[in-house]
Order: C-alpha cells, then structure tokens, then sequence
C-alpha cells in the first residue's frame, strides 16, 4: 500500500488520536475509514444552483453599458 503524508493541526491530531485509542485501531486505519466515507457520500449535495436563484433576474437591466471592460472610456484613470 503506498503512503502519502499529511500535515495537521495540533487539535485534530489530538482528536485522532483519542479516537483511534477509544476504538482501538490505528490512526491509519480511521483516517482511511474516515476518508472512504467521505468520498463514498453524494458529492453534489442537492440543492438548486446559482443560475436557478437567479435566473428570474436575467435581462432585467435594460439599457444600461453592456460591457464596461471593453469601452476605453471607463479605463480614464485606472493604474494611476
């Protein structure tokens, strides 16, 4: 099996190693447990997208600028 490192802070590393005590495995074997869980979980969680939030929002600026980074005229200044 190959091995990979892993940086944690002083409070996780603390709260792993409880755990692995309380259950009496080794932090390598929770850490692999822990982390099949969690890719194994749905990764697109449901819920609506920000285009669906929004999207009764589109269009309703009208006759405002259409693009203002490509009118040089609102460059006046910038980088000064």
């Amino acid at each position: 099996m190959p091995t990979i490192s892993l940086k944690l802070p002083d409070s996780l590393l603390a709260q792993l190693e409880g755990e692995a005590r309380a259950r009496r495995v080794t932090k390598s074997q929770l850490i692999r447990a822990s982390l099949a869980k969690e890719l194994a979980a749905d990764p697109h969680p449901a819920g609506p997208s920000c285009y669906d939030l929004a999207r009764d929002l589109a269009g309703k600026l009208r006759g405002r600028t259409k693009d203002l980074a490509t009118n040089p005229a609102h460059f006046k200044g910038f980088g000064e």
